[in-house]
């Protein structure tokens, strides 16, 4: 039984909680445990999987969060940068499964964060599963 450590940014909680239910769901159906933990914004996440993975205690993270574009330049550079982090640590080995949305608005938002429409924050968990099988087999 393996364990992941989802990284959640809460900045829209009832968003949030739609992913944290489907990656939960997800990992548990899969027969293994989770921790959550909760960082400040998107750009936080990657750092926070990096403080983690030193931890030695997790075998998989999953990334979950929302960025909904506004009116500023700001959406590029959370989208982006929290991307490339992530990117950067699964390069270096790390088994991580990406469920950060950036979205247009907030209904594009709701529909990929529901269990019963896109259910992101589960394709997140179980791409982390994917990743981490793939590691246990190239060792």
């Amino acid at each position: 039984m393996a364990k992941l450590l989802i990284v959640e940014a809460r900045f829209y909680d009832h968003l949030n909680d739609l992913l944290l239910e489907g990656a939960r769901a997800a990992i548990e159906a899969a027969g293994h445990k989770h921790e959550t933990i909760t960082v400040p914004g998107a750009l936080e996440i990657p750092g926070a999987v990096a403080l983690a993975a030193e931890s030695g205690l997790y075998d998989g993270f999953v990334a979950l969060g929302v960025v909904i574009r506004g009116e500023t330049y700001h959406f590029e550079i959370v989208a982006g940068e929290s991307a490339r982090g992530l990117m950067a640590l699964s390069m270096d080995g790390l088994a991580i499964g990406n469920g950060i949305l950036t979205t247009e608005d907030e209904a594009q938002a709701l529909t990929r964060a529901r269990k019963t429409e896109k259910d992101k924050g589960g394709e997140a968990a179980k791409a982390a599963l994917a990743m981490m099988a793939l590691k246990a087999r190239f060792g």
